[in-house]
């Protein structure tokens, strides 16, 4: 079927809005990443029902799908040259004593405003905040700076809803049968292949799921690739009654992160770190030139802050459990990112692929040295900022415009890199269109070929989301 019948076809198929002209196209074109891939339709289910006409659809006329949600991923995820499913009027939210259960279109936002209400919140916290979708956080297998504590989506999630590419609505773990045929191509031997990381969302996360009561972590990460994510449940904490925020600075970054592995036994719920070009943009109250090392404690505050003084001395720390205050520290860390793309200038361009590496906390200094080295060779200036505790660093390296063919290079290079020190090519953003042609490399053929079994159990056609995570010919 030529791409400009599609949005036509399925609108006579289907009730829900559906777009095919140039502007929505080119909206869709585009999610956080530096990606373009522009969709023949943009569809705007309100209904399973709907979402299973389109679904089998496509399934007919050889259509791949991609779901949407807030489209604020930063490695293309949410971007396909089919038919985009946008995730939005699934919108409902429950809440239960300890759980939310939540449509795949709830804003992140929302469900914190109802869960404040309630006097909980929920462990992933990805930096963009409001704006993601809890579909998205699935997908990705979201985390951010209290993953270090309470653990990523993955760690969350009870339950999901997806429909399959073939339109087959599938509850986990309840559904016995799938979680059956998912263990017979499961093979135990290749678990010993992943990172000893404590965030990961590079491939299927068949080491999560140690028994059919856990089949449904399978989704988490999975960048909707295996099946549509509808709604899901996930865990819900208690608002911690008392918080604090300890913010130290450094002279270098080396020396900051020197200091993490002791941190780390005082038992933080966060444990971040900004570097000095980030640190250039921010409000007048910080120093110039300095590193900095976020350290929340939300539990024995004054013990943890003692013992937070004894560590970081006289650099600078400073101090504070206002929350207003505390609201406002975080506001920088979380706009990282943007102060990060102030630092760019107009001949000069992001490498996106190796943005999103975590590796063993006690190898942060062997991770510099590479990052140094890559800086040396290729003549690149590299902004780093992320989850310190946790080993994840986002690394954005700089290049002058027009060295383009050298940033597959560089992005082997840093990988296989990474690979030797034991850690995984993305903690927490996903494989999208960045990492994708690396995930073999990671690691190995053995289990790249159990990921097409899992791909192709809940997909045989490769219709959901093509090219993410594994592809068919590879």
């Amino acid at each position: 079927m030529h791409p400009r019948e599609i949005g036509p076809r399925l609108a006579k198929i289907t009730s829900c809005s559906v777009a095919w002209d140039k502007n929505t196209r080119d909206f869709y074109s585009r999610d956080a990443s530096q990606y373009t891939l522009r969709p023949a339709a943009i569809t705007f289910p309100k209904s399973e029902k709907e979402i299973i006409k389109i679904l089998r659809f496509a399934s007919r006329h050889k259509i791949p799908v991609t779901p949407r949600g807030g489209g604020t991923g930063l490695v293309g995820g949410a971007l396909g040259r089919g038919i985009i499913l946008d995730m939005r009027n699934f919108n409902k939210i429950r809440i239960g004593r300890n759980f939310i259960e939540a449509g795949a279109g709830v804003f992140k936002g929302e469900a914190d405003k109802e869960l404040t209400r309630h006097g909980r919140f929920l462990a992933p916290n990805p930096s963009i905040g409001p704006h993601c979708t809890i579909g998205g956080m699935v997908g990705t297998n979201a985390s951010g700076s209290r993953s270090l504590k309470y653990g990523s989506t993955i760690d969350s999630l009870i339950s999901v809803r997806i429909i399959t590419s073939s339109g087959k609505a599938v509850n986990l773990p309840c559904n016995v049968s799938v979680a059956k045929k998912l263990f017979r191509v499961l093979d135990p031997r290749v678990l010993g292949k992943f990172p000893k990381v404590s965030k990961n969302s590079c491939g299927y996360r068949i080491d999560r799921v140690p028994t059919t009561s856990q089949v449904q972590k399978i989704i988490a990460g999975s960048e909707g690739t295996l099946g549509v994510v509808v709604s899901a449940k996930l865990k819900t904490i208690p608002i911690p009654r008392k918080m604090a925020l300890v913010v130290a600075s450094y002279r270098t970054l080396r020396e900051a992160l020197g200091e993490v592995p002791r941190i780390l036994k005082v038992g933080p719920s966060a444990l971040e770190v900004i570097d000095d070009n980030i640190v250039a943009h921010m409000g007048k109250e910080w120093p110039k030139g300095k590193v900095l090392l976020y350290i929340e404690l939300d539990d024995d505050i004054s013990k943890k802050r003692s013992k937070v003084r004894r560590i970081t001395g006289t650099r600078n720390a400073r101090f504070t459990t206002n929350a207003g205050k505390i609201r406002q520290w975080w506001s920088y860390r979380n706009t990282a990112l943007s102060y990060s793309l102030r630092s760019i200038s107009k001949d000069e361009v992001i490498l996106p692929s190796i943005e999103d590496a975590a590796v063993p906390v006690h190898r942060l200094p062997l991770l510099l040295d590479l990052v140094e080295h890559l800086k040396s060779r290729y003549r690149m200036r590299v902004i780093i900022y992320g989850h310190a505790g946790n080993g994840n660093l986002h690394i954005r390296p700089i290049l002058k415009k027009g060295q383009s063919a050298i940033m597959r290079q560089i992005a082997a290079e840093f990988f296989h890199g990474v690979i030797s020190m034991g850690g995984t090519i993305t903690g927490e953003h996903g494989d999208g269109l960045s990492r994708t042609g690396f995930v073999k490399l990671q690691y190995g053929g053995d289990t790249y070929s159990v990921f097409k079994h899992v791909k192709e159990l809940f997909d045989p056609a490769y219709a959901l989301n093509p090219d993410k995570i594994i592809t068919r010919i590879r």
